[in-house]
This record gives structure tokens, sequence and C-alpha cells, in this order.
């Protein structure tokens, strides 16, 4: 666990979710206490970090904490996330340019929903607009003056009418700003307290991103920091606290922003999973985060991914967050058979009824076929079950449940068999996440470790590993905590974009340099004031970059300062990503970006624990039988605490932990690291299975569909990406399917419908056409 120097205070790292909150208090001694508590739980306490903070400090409920007691409190928090998603956000004014007003509402033509007949606009979050006569032509001509003194009585008057939080977003403002800096100005005389300004926010290039991020800021920013204070309050003006932004660094208490705090908390995740992985020896890594909903995925390759334009609750956000993927596969995904197919999710038992074996009548989930395999013992879970919540896990309606399913599938499987097929589907589900972030993108994901974490990843993690041909696998004693491990092990963190829209050439080296010099400036200040030196942090210049004509622009590392090598870096993560490359197609800067953290973090080694026998596999507790690969096993079952470093653990076998149950699969080993980490590999070749033959098997079926469908809808992502027009990468106006050779229609993407009924024919007429001709 971390090794510190004996500061006589206690630090806490926290990750607020929205169901429960993760604690992780470091005594003065280094030693590192967990803590797990509900989030809302209004009877007992009033914010769960507080309490958390206070229990670990053996205060009372309600006492004062002593401003000598603590020295560093990180934090993430789903506070803004919460809001946005619940609508519960701050009243916004918007100031936009006259001719205007509509623009964040129409947007842009994008159809989230292809098939729909009525297309439901999301809520807006500002609630009054006031056209402001001003307008800025793009190359800097002021084509009409700003007449402030027009609408400042409407804007008077929405002040007076209760309205206290404004975003002031204006064409080409993020280039030049004068006419918003003069109304923000107006804005503060006349009494505004949340002025969000759309050059400061986010000073990119398209009104409608710019002008959604400005808005989410001045909705979000006055409810994140009444909790800010709050929190502030309890702690006193001792410690010092920082929050974890969605970028993935921290900083201080009174500059965390609204816009900055939508991923908070799995930041913090995405933080734990590299810094556990690099400690474990390993430079490549996949992160997996299953729950009981949903899975998350995340790669890393050597830098940590940032999205520069991502959309939350249906409002585009373009501000810098950890490039995380989400698939609604999780332990409470419900289990389907129709029509002659399994299928999992996408929809999911939640936590009220939940799973069947959750004693309250719920519907067969992924959950339910590891009690069934026998992977998930209800003697080694919670007893939190039933009216009382004193039951174990009911295996018996399990059982019954996946008996009558296979009477009515009626193909002669047992019922372990059925439950082996969806957690099949299940793991294919989640490996074609993980495909989505590292396959598709041109990573060798076989070169990587599975850093696995949440409640639900440990009885997957082999199935996982050998769906995609992976051959490590890491669990981290505090793999149920990552998140608020990962805040602990986060350094303050600062960044600036500006957009640039310059040609990737010599000529332009100057507005470069001069650019990234001023963001450096800003980077550099920002950090001072959280009382780091400039010698003591660390910047760096990035480079967005895209062909002249695109919406995609892909990073590029700026830290040599070459035009050339930006050139070329450009060009092979577009020939990785894409397939290809333009020879003849220019190349422009959108964007440049500078980032800054502290050059030394001082939460990053692990102590050793005491060895075991070196190479000695312990005795099993026990031994159980598991149902995996088609039949019975005999699976040792391992106490965690009572293995030690050098021991190992050979396949089939099931480790308890306090949180979750790590299912070591036939032909895999885990080893227990010197950090008392448990890091599982693949010691047997993979048996592959027989041919399948010619009978239709429900398993295989939904297996290969959604194999295909991934296919064509990665064909789908690369068109929309690279795509010039408009219709295509907006109005998503083309369709990607897969046929046989004989153009017969194997599996279409849910792209424009009015394409799917003709394609099979236009190819079978193509492939008769062009006869003796086709490779």
């Amino acid at each position: 666990m971390p090794a510190a120097a004996e500061t006589r205070k206690w630090d806490f790292w926290i990750d607020r979710g929205g169901t429960f909150t993760d604690i992780i208090g470091r005594d003065p001694q280094g030693r590192l206490h967990p803590r797990k508590l509900l989030s809302d739980n209004p009877e007992a306490y009033a914010d769960a970090a507080i309490q958390g903070i206070r229990d670990l400090l053996g205060l009372k409920a309600g006492a004062a904490i002593s401003a000598d007691a603590i020295g560093d409190v990180k934090m993430g928090t789903t506070v803004a996330t919460n809001a946005l998603l619940e609508r519960k956000g701050d009243r916004v004014l918007l100031l936009i340019s006259k001719g205007f007003r509509d623009a964040l509402r129409i947007a842009y033509q994008a159809r989230p929903d292809i098939f729909a007949k009525e297309i439901i606009l999301p809520e807006q979050l500002y609630e009054r607009v006031i056209e402001v006569d001003e307008r800025v032509r793009a190359d800097g001509c002021v084509e009409r003056l700003l007449d402030i003194a027009a609408c400042r009585p409407a804007i008077e008057q929405a002040r007076a009418d209760g309205i206290d939080a404004v975003a002031i977003v204006f064409m080409h403002a993020w280039k030049y700003p004068d006419h918003e800096r003069a109304v923000a100005k107006v804005c503060r005389k006349i009494g505004f307290s949340q002025i969000s300004v759309s050059h400061e926010v986010s000073p990119l290039i398209k009104l409608v991103g710019r002008g959604d991020t400005t808005v989410v800021d001045a909705y979000l920013s006055p409810i994140l920091s009444r909790y800010v204070q709050r929190v502030a309050g309890e702690l006193g003006a001792g410690p010092r606290l920082m929050f974890m932004m969605s970028s993935g660094g921290l900083t201080a208490a009174d500059m965390f922003q609204g816009k900055d705090a939508l991923l908070s908390g799995p930041a913090g995740g995405v933080i734990g999973m590299v810094e556990t992985a690099k400690l474990a020896g390993f430079e490549k890594v996949i992160g997996f985060d299953m729950g009981g909903t949903s899975t998350d995925v995340a790669h890393y390759d050597g830098e940590y991914e940032r999205a520069f334009d991502t959309e939350v609750a249906g409002v585009r956000i373009r501000a810098p967050m950890m490039r995380i993927h989400t698939v609604a596969a999780g332990g409470g995904s419900i289990l389907h058979y129709e029509a002659g197919r399994f299928r999992v999710g996408p929809d999911s038992a939640g936590a009220n009824p939940g799973p069947a074996a959750y004693r309250r009548g719920g519907p067969l989930a992924v959950t339910d076929a590891n009690v069934m395999l026998g992977k998930l013992q209800p003697d080694f879970f919670p007893t939190i079950f039933g009216a009382g919540q004193d039951q174990p896990l009911d295996a018996g309606a399990v059982r019954e449940k996946f008996v009558a399913l296979a009477t009515q599938i009626g193909d002669g499987r047992s019922p372990e068999a059925v439950a082996e097929g969806f957690v099949t589907i299940a793991v294919e589900n989640m490996a074609n996440a993980i495909k989505k972030i590292s396959v598709q993108r041109g990573y060798d994901v076989t070169e990587y470790l599975l850093n696995c974490f949440g409640g639900a990843g440990g009885q997957h993690a082999c199935l996982v590993a050998d769906a995609l041909g992976m051959e490590a696998v890491l669990i981290h004693p505090f793999s149920g905590l990552l998140s608020a491990y990962g805040i602990g092990l986060s350094s303050v963190f600062a960044s600036r974009q500006q957009g640039l829209l310059q040609p990737l050439a010599e000529e332009s080296r100057t507005a470069i340099e001069a650019l990234i010099a001023a963001l450096r400036r800003e980077v550099v200040a920002e950090l001072g004031e959280q009382g780091i030196a400039e010698e003591a942090l660390a910047t760096r210049p990035v480079l967005h970059v895209r062909y002249d004509g695109t919406d995609t622009a892909l990073p590029v590392n700026f830290e040599q300062g070459s035009i050339f090598r930006a050139r070329s870096d450009f060009e092979a993560a577009h020939r990785a990503q894409f397939g290809f490359v333009y020879e003849d197609k220019p190349i422009v800067v959108e964007t440049v970006a500078v980032e800054g953290m502290e050059a030394t973090r001082q939460d990053k080694a692990e102590t050793s624990a005491p060895d075991g026998a070196v190479g000695v596999e312990p005795k099993p507790s026990e031994s159980r039988r598991i149902y995996t690969e088609g039949r019975w096993h005999e699976a040792g079952i391992y106490r965690r605490e009572n293995l030690r470093p050098s021991n190992t653990v050979a396949g089939p076998a099931l480790i308890i932990e306090p949180n979750q149950t790590i299912v070591v699969e036939p032909g895999w080993q885990a080893d227990i690291t010197g950090l008392n980490h448990v890091v599982i590999r693949r010691t047997e070749r993979k048996a592959r299975a027989a041919a399948l033959g010619t009978d239709a098997d429900p398993v295989m079926l939904e297996v290969f569909n959604n194999l295909f469908m991934s296919i064509a809808e990665q064909m789908g992502v690369t068109l929309q990406n690279t795509a010039y027009s408009v219709n295509i990468k907006e109005r998503l106006d083309f369709s990607c399917a897969v046929f046989d050779r004989h153009g017969a229609l194997v599996a279409n993407a849910p792209h424009m419908p009015v394409h799917l009924g003709s394609m099979d024919r236009s190819v079978e007429t193509v492939i008769r056409l062009n006869s003796g001709d086709i490779h």
C-alpha cells in the first residue's frame, strides 16, 4: 500500500458516486483504511463524504473536525452529473448573437435514434434567451457594433425575475472576444453571480459545441459551488481540498467548474487503472470496470486519452474528458430467449427488484447465470436479501427459473449449459466494447493487460481476456474502490485549449508557437495559484490536427516542435484508425492545447507485503463444483486474506474477497505479487471449439450476430469520421452492411432505413454484372 512520510495528519481520497461513496483514509503512518457508505442516507447523515471522514477519525456524528487532523482531501463527485441527468441545475439566461436564438436548440442534423418517427429534442438547459445586436465576421471585421443598451432592460428584468446565472455566446468569439467581454462586464454590474463566457469556457471553433459547453457551465457551476462550500465549511480552514476533473487531474476547490465535473469519479478510475498497472509492471492496459447495470472500458498506451467533443445526457461538451466507453452490460443485465436466439440486456434488473437471486421476484440476469454455474456461491456473498435483509442469495429460485427456461428451449441442453450460453454472450458484448476503443482504433489488444475492477468484473475477467486473446489480468486489492484510489494517486492538473485553424506547415510555425507560449503562461499561472512552482511542473503542447474539410481532429504531441514530425505522427494515427491517408489533402491545425501537472507525485509507491512460500500453491479451504467450458469442475476455494505474496492458485478456483469473487478459469493461474496484487495469466493454450455444423445454435447465432454487427458498425464509424458531407457525418445518410459471397445480407448496422431494403439486391446485381472480376 502507498508509503508516505509521516505527516502526523490524515489524508482522504473520496469518490462520491450516485449509489455509494467510497472513502480511503491514509493515517499518519501511511496505512490505508477503506470505507463504503450509501451516498444518500438522510436519516443517518447529511453528507456521506464528511460522515466517512468522521468515521475513520473516530468522531461521533455531528462532531467538529479538527483543522489540524487532516492534510489533503481529494474528491470526485457526481453532484454535477446527477444535476444534469435530472435537470436540476440553476436557472440560466442565454445571451447570443442576434439571429441565432434557436441555434443551440436546432444544433446539428444528427439523429440519435435513426428509426424514430418522432424526433424528441433534449430539454434545453437555459430558461430564457435574449438576442444581442452585434456581429463579428470570421475574419474579425465588425459587421454590427455591439448595442448593449438595447437589450439591457431585458437582462435586468431576467435578474429581477430571479435568474442568477448567465451564459454569453457570440459568433466567432473564440477568436474575437471583445463583445463578450463587454457584455460580461455589464452582467457583473447588474448582479449576476455566475457568468460563463464562451471564449473563456471553451475557446474553440463551432458555435453549437462552444455554446452548449458555456450553458452547461452556467447551469452546473452554482450547484457545484454550493456543494464545495458545504464540504469546505465542514472541514474548516486547515485541510487542502481538491476535486477531480473530468480530464483526470485535480484542481483546487475554488477553481472547480461545472464543465469539468461530469466525469469526475470515472476519471479517477482511469488514473487508478493506469497507475496500478504500472506498479504491476505493465505499460499497456485496458481498463474493465463491470458493475450492476453497465461496464466502463478505457485504453492506455503510454498517454492518457482525452476526448474534446463529448455528449453527456443529450448535451454536447467541448472540454477535455477522459475517453471512457460505456456499454449496457452488467451483473443486472436481463437474460432473454426469443425467436430461437439468446440475448443479454440492454435492459437491467437494477437494484430493485434486482436479479432473481435477490429474493424480490426479479427476472433472470447475468448474476443469476453465475449463481447457476457455481461461480457465485451464496454462502460467500453478503446476506443482505429478503424482507429482513438477512438472507443469502436464493440459489433455489435461480435453478427453478433456469430449469423452466431449458424446458422452453427444448433442444436438450441442460440448465447449466443455458446459463453458460448467456454468460458467453455477455462476455462477447463486453469484448466488443473493448474492441471499439482498441482494435477499431488500430491497437493490437493482445499486447495489453486487462485491469479489472468493479463488483462484477472478477467473475468474468478470464473469459473476457480469452475472448480478446489477452493473456494477463490484474485485480488490485482496492479494485472495488479503484476510483477513490485513483483520485488519491492523481496530480494537480491544468489545461488550456484555443482554436487556431491554420495549415500544418512551416509558415504557421510562428502562430503555433506564439499560441503555445500564451497558453503555457495561463497553465503555469493557474498551477502557481495552487502552490506549484514553475520548476516543479511539467507542461506538454498538443496539436489537434485534421484534414481540411473533415471534422475529426486527432491529437499530436508537439513537444519536439517539429512540423514534419507532427505531420508524420498525424498520418500514422490516421492510417491506424481509419486505414488510409490522403496524399495531397491539406492538413489543418484546428486547436492548440497545453497541459500542465506536477512533475513529481507523492502517493505513487506501494510497499511490499510479507512473502509467503515462493511459488507454492496454498491448500484451498474447501472445494465446490463450478460449470465452465461445457462441464463440471472441482474448484478450490481460497480466502483472499489467507493468500500471501509468491503464492499461486491454479484454475479452476474461486478467490473470495470481501467485495467480490474472482473466478480463475481452467488454464489460468493466479499469482500473488510482492505488492499483494492478483495477476492472473493463461498457462495453457485455450482449446478451440470444433466446427459448429449446420444446426442453428441459439448461443452462437447471437455471438456471430454481434460480431458481424460490430464489423458493420465499425465501417460506419470510419465513414462518418472521415466524411466531408454534412449528410454523411451528421444525418448519417448512409448504410453499412456485411454480405456473403452471393450478396445475401448477413448483418447491417442501424443506419439509414431507406437503404436497407434494397442493399442486398443491389449487391447481388453488382456481383452478377462483374462475375469473374470480384476478388
